[in-house]
């Protein structure tokens, strides 16, 4: 296709263009690399050029995958756009894809702007530290995403993402902070600033997460676990030995980075073939989810007694 749309030895350009954005180009950007509208709009005569959205076009054939869409979401909203909410969750990897619409934010008083097919549009005040750039698409930070979805998505959800923000190493407190003080979305600000307390209680208490754990297991009429005792050549947090228990108190920097998090779960592989039970504890499960846990803690040492 390269060497039928070369156009004064552009063609090549054009190409690298179309690949870096996953099959997709825009009218303006065609125009800026030389080609005319004479001959843009002959190009869509000839199938060389396929309309996606209001000049935005596909490169060569009309079928394009996801990644190929979100261009041509942003694209077709113009310099500044941002994919957004759940797409952005999507492609930070923090939630799966659930919906066929891309969600796209465009800054608030621009002229002309309007919904297309499958386009979500928002309509908001973007800041410059809400900008950023992942696999070389215009999305909204971490940060900015995880807000943005407390108000388009249920509470378990945007819990979920959070954690999975936190275990990919994604989750910078203070910019989820800054982005409430810049007071985007009020119905955002409840649901996120729980999570944010939940978070900085999290790290105030991460030290005495053993004492705490204890303290839980005696208020509960539960067996006090050996803590920091060897199984296997792995240490771990809290053993019962003779119920081949173990427990791994799992504080907020527990998901320090993938290799960390594939180690642990290699170590509960190999506990588990030799018969151990794993069970993770956060500080939140142990103080927010207190009844359960200590049911479920009771039900497992029970099961292996």
């Amino acid at each position: 296709m390269a060497g039928k749309l070369r156009h004064g030895g552009r063609g090549w350009e054009i190409a690298r263009l179309a690949d870096r954005q996953h099959g997709v180009v825009g009218w303006a950007q065609l125009v800026q690399l030389g080609i005319s509208e004479r001959t843009i709009e002959r190009w869509l005569a000839e199938g060389r050029l396929h309309h996606l959205h209001r000049a935005i076009f596909a490169l060569g054939h009309p079928r394009i995958a996801e990644a190929g869409r979100r261009w041509a979401a942003v694209l077709a909203y113009g310099e500044g756009a941002l994919l957004s909410h759940r797409s952005a969750a999507v492609l930070w990897g923090l939630a799966r894809q659930r919906s066929p619409l891309i969600d796209v934010t465009a800054a608030t008083g621009r002229q002309g702007i309007h919904r297309r097919e499958g386009i979500f549009i928002h309509r908001g005040r973007l800041h410059p530290e809400d900008h950023a750039v992942r696999g070389g698409l215009p999305v909204t930070t971490v940060a900015r995403t995880l807000f943005d979805l407390a108000e388009f998505t249920s509470l378990k959800r945007l819990e979920s993402a959070w954690e999975e923000a936190d275990r990919l190493s994604l989750l910078q407190l203070t910019a989820v902070e800054e982005v409430c003080e810049r007071g985007y979305g009020r119905r955002a600000l409840k649901p996120i600033r729980r999570l944010l307390a939940e978070a900085r209680a999290a790290q105030i208490t991460r030290s005495p997460l053993e004492d705490d754990f204890a303290a839980f297991c005696r208020a509960h009429d539960l067996p006090t676990p050996s803590f920091n005792t060897t199984v296997l050549g792995f240490e771990v947090d809290a053993l019962w030995p003779n119920e081949r228990l173990a427990a791994e108190l799992d504080s907020w920097e527990f998901h320090r980075h993938r290799a960390a998090f594939e180690r642990d779960r290699a170590r509960d592989t190999t506990l588990q073939v030799a018969g151990y039970k794993t069970i993770r504890i956060t500080h939140r499960r142990l103080t927010q989810e207190a009844p359960t846990l200590a049911k479920a803690l009771r039900a497992l040492l029970t099961a292996g007694a």
